[in-house]
């Protein structure tokens, strides 16, 4: 396993890291979810990431589980605030109110003392940015977070961001989170750019698009029964992704691997991974030996002339 400095930070994380998005706590027994991530840190991923939201805490508390036999100081722990966690008006969103209640709420469920990554889960127009800046650089202050992160903000938020953290002499992000793979590729003309600028590193998700760039789908005809795409408590955004042009693409790439005698799995995860503002693609394992496949992308580098065939197959 390599590891990459995350932004301009001296915390360094490695290329591949496991996520519990609508798998732990829900989808995934906890068993078989505390093995995957045993699985992980045994292969030296020393990055886990979470969040409150995810089935209302209880993905919280089975990495809490998982991560309490390991020291502390050996692994990067993140979690996220802004999605409802109640009814009540005050429990969503990026108010103070709720980003405190909601670190000391994590911190609990993880049981732990702090964790290494608060992200913003997403941007809120209801609250202004300085507010939540300030109760940010407040948790980092307190000890209780070490970093502080976003997920999916645009550039603009993000330059908005760093404006009032530079004026205000506060605690700026350092780390975002968006989707990104082969088959979404968004932030490239502009969120990376800002990012680069203002020293924040990127921490994908979905590099291998739910599961469409690991070769399992084939055609739109053909979905296995056991995947994540005919599973209604996983599928929720791969189904806006199926259509016959995806898998167009798709079959191309799957050629394209094959040629390298590489999983194509692998071979997305690494293509994310040659541009060096990418900290750290998030997989979502739901077993073991997916992990084991998946790390094997880190210090894979794909030929010059593979990334322009690649380039010409995804137009």
């Amino acid at each position: 396993m390599l590891y990459r400095k995350l932004g301009n930070t001296g915390l360094k994380v490695s290329e591949i890291s496991l996520g519990s998005w609508l798998t732990y706590g829900n989808a995934v027994e906890n068993e078989t979810a505390i093995k995957t991530i045993d699985k992980a840190y045994e292969l030296g991923v020393n990055f886990f990431d979470t969040a409150n939201a995810y089935n209302r805490g209880e993905a919280e508390k089975v990495v809490g589980e998982a991560m309490g036999k390991y020291e502390r100081s050996s692994y990067v722990l993140a979690t996220k605030v802004f999605f409802p966690m109640g009814d009540g008006p005050n429990d969503r969103g990026l108010s103070r109110k709720h980003v405190m209640e909601s670190a000391h709420a994590s911190l609990k469920r993880l049981n732990l003392d702090y964790v290494d990554i608060l992200y913003c889960h997403r941007y809120d127009p209801e609250t202004p940015v300085e507010e939540t800046l300030r109760a940010f650089d407040d948790l980092i202050r307190q000890g209780k977070i070490l970093y502080a992160g976003i997920s999916e903000w645009s550039a603009a938020q993000i330059e908005e961001a760093m404006r009032i953290s530079d004026r205000n002499l506060i605690s700026r992000f350092v780390v975002n989170q968006p989707q990104y793979s082969m088959l979404s590729r968004k932030i490239e003309a502009e969120v990376i750019p800002v990012s680069e600028k203002n020293g924040v590193g990127q921490v994908v998700f979905s590099p291998l698009a739910q599961g469409l760039l690991t070769g399992k789908y084939k055609t739109l005809g053909d979905i296995p029964a056991d995947s994540r795409a005919a599973n209604d408590k996983m599928n929720i955004f791969i189904k806006g992704m199926l259509h016959e042009a995806t898998f167009e693409k798709v079959n191309k790439i799957a050629a394209i691997a094959a040629k390298l005698n590489v999983p194509m799995a692998q071979l997305a995860l690494a293509w994310v991974l040659r541009l060096p503002n990418v900290a750290s693609a998030l997989i979502g394992a739901s077993r073991p030996g997916q992990v084991e496949e998946n790390v094997k992308a880190s210090g894979y580098t794909i030929p010059a002339d593979i990334l322009e065939e690649i380039e010409k197959a995804l137009q």
